[in-house]
């Protein structure tokens, strides 16, 4: 190749060629150039990282990808349940034009879909027909009715059960759209049914079978199977002729089949005469928004979106506190790594980079892998939530694009703040001793200890302040806050506790020794099963501490195991005879009494209000309901005759009857000699409360009112002999004697029956009971248990057990990252001698040491928070009147019984999955 080079002039030095100067790049676009490059390097080596730790990328992905297939799960499944306005329109009308419902017989307003109306004036119609419905249609139209709820109780294998009946032809096209068969036919005559799946197991029917009405008045022929698609439970699909309509059907609808189409016209016209429609044309009508009605359109409200942002935050804050020992401890493997990068010349700011591209990356896989896998869960176990979940069939196959890229957002969230303090960490390490691989001591700073300090104060005053005004939002604040400063104080604490630990045997001298050194990764295990439990204690806390209120301010109708009955229809009633033979030979009791109220007629047609009346010296001077200034209820909570607790106030109604001592003992549960004295008076022509407040001189005043007199009639006060009954279970009562009952001019019917069991009889025996009586109709019984109807026993076990769960889970992970990380330190042991079963008992503690004091630590805390919450809220209502019930302090023991196994288990399952052979790295020849 030969080069040119140009003719030099003679006496001329050679000068190099001027070449214009490239300007510089503005400072911005270079620094952004300067950013971008470091972060794709970054995440470059991230990626290659995943690839390299691929067990620690396995448990990350994991940790990150389950909450969010869970929450993906539950949203995709929400999306699809919740139907859409087509959807609802076409499930409501199916083949037809439309729907029409007489709501009143004056003007009506509704929305676009005919789900919302309103009217200002106007009465239900009397029985519509359908002749008066295609009339307001115009010719060419025909409709046909369906009475979509009609109560059937149908006698079942073992019990009676109430099942949901709708009235409607299914010969006909119209009606027939609303169902899908599953086998059979559509009911032709009144005496056959078609049921759906639900009801053809419960009862055990086939095709062809009989099923009876509980009376026996009448029996059904099951010939053909049918799902609704709104309803999968248990439904009766009855002919029209089976029960014939006798009055106006406030909740009957007309599906119409039109010449035409659905117009803004028809629909105004309809309205006018009080028909609400639902149309499927109304809902793609450009003017169907016109006809919105504004009152049904609802907002969220505020304080529950923040309270569930909050308890989201909590559930974030844990997924953080359990990836970021996994982070720490990739971050010290890798730390000559980092150190080669600072001596190239990485700067601090690059190395944080190098670390949160971890999160980064693991958080968008932890992402995709859990939306990936919620979805297709969701999509795969749709048939099982329509039917054991919502009963009722979904719409179409949707997602919730916008909550699924919220959770994704949140899933890299999670891991970019999981990062953070080893990304803080790795920019603060000694570059000599991250190339001689040396560790670096770890120092507890003071000012994390003062931060965590006060943010444990500042949390627990804003909980209470929370508590005083009753706002969940700002407890759950003040919990976060709380929460946040043990975890600032956990590294601090590991350290005072591995000084104390010189006294211990090897293993747990070494555990506590690693926990201190490696406080990145242990410090927020321990945090994270800190506040799993300190949860589960503070809520379960609560919750015992609110159920043994409602049991204080329960008051039972009857002593414990005493059961009434009353008879669904007033004509073919059973005598007292025949009640307590089904009694005696299906509960085992004889005791049985009729229990009668008094009423204005003896055929009972007219209501009377029988109460009796308060002496002066009794009354209270104030009314619960009055809007009493802060003196005045001081009074009243000083005065004696105003100390009634809030429960009494407000549920101190005084159920009257009419007994001469014969159901008395079984009404009141009085003793014999009580009975005895009580019976005497009422056989004198006295009466009988429960209450010894109403008692005065041995008199009791009694206030009759008829109701439906006019407003100027004077009510009939008497002064009547009186008993009060010293003790009495139940409700409070005014018994009157005959006697009496006559002297105040009423009458008294039979209501229905006491029966006096031993012991609350079982769903079996009231089955039985109730089938015993069965050829006088249907009964409805009430047992006394003795107590509120709640148990929250299960509850709190389930808040233990997820709590368990996360502590297991936390002390496995902290457990396999510290053997990961001490294999040298086992190369070392297995070196000088020691035993196997070192290892396997070294693996137990350092799991006693993340699960033990994280439990410990919780349970301080959740019962600190309990306590916190209750006595602010007793301090609130502190000066109220009446007086409510205060929250006593309870601990839950159920949860707390399951909390302190938690780390026991944790503990032998580290020590069974722990293989007891020594690793040996090197051999020496």
């Amino acid at each position: 190749m030969t080069v040119r080079r140009p003719a030099r002039v003679p006496g001329r030095a050679d000068t190099a060629t001027a070449r214009p100067a490239a300007p510089p790049a503005p400072v911005g676009r270079r620094r952004f150039a300067e950013l971008t490059g470091s972060w794709r390097a970054a995440l470059r080596i991230a990626r290659r990282e995943s690839r390299r730790s691929r067990r620690r990328t396995i448990l990350v992905l994991a940790m990150i990808a389950m909450p969010v297939a869970a929450l993906a799960f539950l949203a995709a499944s929400y999306d699809m349940a919740e139907l859409t306005p087509r959807e609802r329109v076409d499930r409501r009308l199916g083949v037809a034009d439309a729907q029409l419902q007489w709501i009143a017989d004056a003007p009506v307003g509704q929305d676009e879909w005919g789900e919302g109306w309103y009217t200002t004036d106007g009465r239900p119609p009397s029985k519509v027909t359908a002749a008066q419905m295609t009339a307001l249609l115009g010719p060419g139209s025909r409709v046909t009715e369906v009475r979509p709820r009609v109560p059937l109780t149908l006698r079942g294998p073992h019990r009676d059960e109430v099942v949901n009946g709708r009235v409607l032809d299914l010969t006909d096209p119209l009606a027939r759209g609303l169902v899908r068969f599953r086998a059979g036919r559509a009911p032709q005559q009144p005496g056959e049914v078609a049921v759906s799946p639900v009801t053809l197991r419960h009862f055990d029917l086939r095709l062809g079978h009989a099923v009876a009405t509980a009376d026996g008045s009448r029996a059904y022929t099951v010939v053909g199977v049918v799902e609704f698609p709104d309803d999968l439970g248990p439904v009766v699909a009855l002919h029209p002729g089976a029960v014939p309509a006798t009055g106006p059907e406030t909740d009957s609808v007309w599906l119409a089949d039109l010449p035409g189409t659905v117009d803004d016209e028809l629909v105004s016209r309809l309205n006018d005469r009080g028909v609400v429609v639902t149309a499927r044309h109304l809902v793609d009508s450009p003017t169907a928004t016109d006809r919105t009605w504004l009152g049904s359109i609802r907002q969220s409200s505020a304080n529950d979106l923040s309270t569930g942002v909050l308890i989201a935050g909590l559930g974030l804050l844990e997924v953080i506190l359990l990836v970021g020992p996994a982070f720490a401890v990739g971050v010290r493997r890798r730390r000559r790594d980092l150190a080669l990068v600072a001596v190239a010349g990485g700067d601090a700011a690059q190395l944080r980079r190098i670390v949160l591209a971890d999160g980064v990356v693991l958080g968008v896989l932890g992402a995709a892998v859990g939306l990936v896998v919620g979805v297709g869960a969701a999509f795969a176990g749709r048939p099982l939530m329509e039917q054991y979940v919502f009963s009722a069939r979904f719409g179409g196959y949707r997602c919730w694009p916008t909550a699924l890229a919220l959770l994704a957002g949140v899933a890299v969230l999670a891991g970019v703040l999981a990062a953070l303090a080893p990304a803080w960490t790795a920019a603060r390490q000694d570059v000599s001793a991250g190339l001689a691989g040396r560790r670096t001591p770890a120092k507890s700073q003071g000012s994390w200890l003062a931060l965590g300090l006060t943010l444990v104060a500042g949390g627990a005053g804003l909980a209470a302040f929370g508590a005083t005004r009753t706002s969940p939002a700002v407890i759950l604040t003040g919990l976060i806050l709380g929460e946040l400063g043990l975890v600032c104080c956990a590294p601090t604490l590991l350290g005072v506790l591995a000084r104390l630990g010189r006294v211990l045997p090897l293993a747990p001298r070494i555990a506590l020794r690693d926990a201190s050194r490696n406080r990145a990764a242990a410090a927020p295990a321990i945090c994270a099963v800190m506040a799993a439990v300190a949860s589960s204690v503070a809520l379960g806390g609560y919750l015992a501490s609110d159920g043994a209120r409602d049991s204080r301010a329960y008051r039972p109708a009857l002593p414990t195991g005493h059961m009434l009955v009353y008879a669904n229809r007033p004509d073919g009633q059973p005598t007292l005879a025949q009640v307590a033979d089904a009694a005696r030979e299906q509960l085992g009791v004889d005791a049985v009494a009729t229990v009668y109220a008094p009423n204005c007629d003896p055929t009972g047609a007219r209501y009377c209000d029988v109460a009796p009346v308060l002496p002066s010296s009794q009354a209270c001077p104030w009314q619960p309901g009055d809007r009493l200034p802060a003196a005045h209820r001081q009074q009243a909570r000083a005065d004696p005759r105003c100390q009634i607790r809030e429960a009494d106030y407000y549920g101190g109604y005084v159920q009257p009857g009419v007994d001469d001592g014969f159901a008395l003992p079984l009404l009141t549960g009085a003793d014999p000699a009580t009975t005895a004295a009580a019976t005497a008076v009422l056989r004198s022509g006295g009466v009988v409360v429960t209450d010894p407040r109403y008692l005065h001189d041995g008199l009791v005043t009694v206030r009759v009112f008829n109701a439906e007199a006019t407003p100027d009639a004077p009510a009939i006060v008497r002064d009547l002999p009186g008993y009060a009954l010293p003790e009495a279970a139940g409700s409070a009562r005014l018994l009157l004697s005959t006697s009496a009952a006559r002297q105040l001019d009423l009458g008294w019917s039979p209501t229905g029956w006491v029966v006096g069991t031993t012991t609350p009889p079982d769903e079996e025996q009231q089955a039985r009971f109730a089938a015993a009586l069965r050829s006088f109709g249907t009964f409805s019984l009430t047992v006394e248990y003795g107590g509120a109807p709640r148990d929250i026993s299960p509850l709190l076990l389930l808040l233990a057990a997820a709590a368990g769960l996360i502590t297991v889970g936390a002390a496995g992970i902290a457990t396999a990252l510290a053997a990961a990380e001490g294999r040298a330190e086992l190369t070392t042991l297995a070196a000088v001698g020691a035993a196997p079963a070192v290892r396997r008992l070294l693996a137990i503690c350092q799991a006693g040491v993340i699960a033990g004091l994280g439990s410990v630590l919780g349970i301080v805390a959740g019962l600190g928070t309990a306590a916190i919450v209750l006595v602010s809220v007793n301090r609130q209502y502190a000066g109220d009147w009446p007086v409510p019930d205060p929250y006593p302090f309870l601990v839950p023991w159920p949860t707390l019984g399951v909390l302190v196994l938690v780390p026991v288990v944790a503990m032998l399952g580290a020590g069974l999955f722990t293989r007891t052979r020594l690793p040996i790295e090197r051999r020496l020849d």
